[in-house]
This record gives structure tokens, sequence and C-alpha cells, in this order.
């Protein structure tokens, strides 16, 4: 089930995740565990590949001011969390305080250390201001445990979006692939 925690898009924790991260390692050498395919947002020219079925869920939330729909789309798949959210402000001037709250709310979500590296991100389509950035930081997730955390930030008009993968060791591999196939159509 998908929840949305103080701004920032995370999938809940589920008592028996150990468990199932267990035998979802073991099961590794015998299956793909990343089976990518390409989803749209709703509403959006936004294409990006996930390696899972997404759940989809909606919430309205206090974006820069007003509250305002945030639609998400995540699963968990090789031990990673993927998701991504999207929010349409009504107004492409808000999106560069909204998208840097949003990133600031995520670090301290995550209780991320002092120095997250924050680079440009190549998005043809994307608003060049606010330009589109790719943030890195390490920090804790919901249950305490080190959790290592990528998130694209960007906007496109009047939508702004937040791309996350979370997890406790974030394979490069995945990481490439899932960011690297954002674009807008």
């Amino acid at each position: 089930m998908l929840t949305i925690f103080r701004g920032a898009a995370r999938l809940s924790p589920r008592p028996v995740a150990v468990f199932f991260l267990t035998v979802l390692v073991l099961l590794v050498a015998c299956s793909p565990t990343l089976n990518w395919r390409e989803v749209r947002p709703e509403g959006t020219r936004l294409a990006l590949l996930l390696p899972c079925k997404p759940d989809k869920a909606e919430k309205v939330v206090p974006l820069g001011g007003p509250a305002t729909p945030l639609l998400m789309l995540g699963c968990d798949a090789g031990g990673a969390t993927f998701a991504v959210a999207v929010a349409d402000l009504g107004d492409a001037a808000k999106a560069a305080p909204v998208l840097a709250q949003w990133q600031s709310l995520t670090l301290a979500n995550m209780k991320a250390g002092p120095a997250p590296q924050v680079s440009p991100l190549k998005l043809p389509g994307a608003a060049t201001l606010p330009p589109a950035s790719l943030v890195k930081a390490e920090g804790q997730g919901p249950d305490g445990k080190p959790v290592s955390g990528q998130a694209a930030y960007f906007a496109q008009g009047s939508q702004v979006f937040q791309v996350v993968m979370y997890s406790p060791r974030i394979a490069p591999e995945a990481a490439e692939t899932f960011f690297s196939s954002l674009k807008f159509e």
C-alpha cells in the first residue's frame, strides 16, 4: 500500500518484508528480479521504466500552500522501492519553490547526512527553470535502518515530479536504467 510521508513518497513497511527480502535474495540466481516495463503517469507526457507492476495512489497534500492532488505510482523489486509522484500546481511559476521544499522534506524524512550529492539531470522536454536535478543521499528508513536514496526533481509546465529509488544498497545498474528511462513524449 502506498502512503505519503510528510511530502515524500514511500511505500509502507510490511512486517514480513525481511522474510520476503531473504527469499528474494535466494531466488536472484534463478529468476529475474527486475522486470522493466514502461509506465506513464496519468495526465502527463512523462514515460519511464519501472521494474515491477506499480501500485497507484492519490492523495491531497499541501504543496506550496493550497491542497493539491498528488498522483503516485510505485513498487518494490530487487530489494528497492521505486516510485514516481506528480502534482499539477496550476502555475509554472510555483514549480521552483515547491520542488526545493519537496527535496528538503524528503531529505529530512530520511534523516539524510549533511552533504547530499546534487547534480544536474538531462531530461529533454523538462522545464529549464527550475533545472532538473538528481539528488543522492544516505540516511535512515522509517524503521531506523540505513537507506540509500536517489531522487529526481523536475517540472514540465505547471506539473512537478519526484522520481525516487530507495534501498539499503542501490544497485548502480538499476539506478541507471530507472533514471535514464525518464522522457517526455
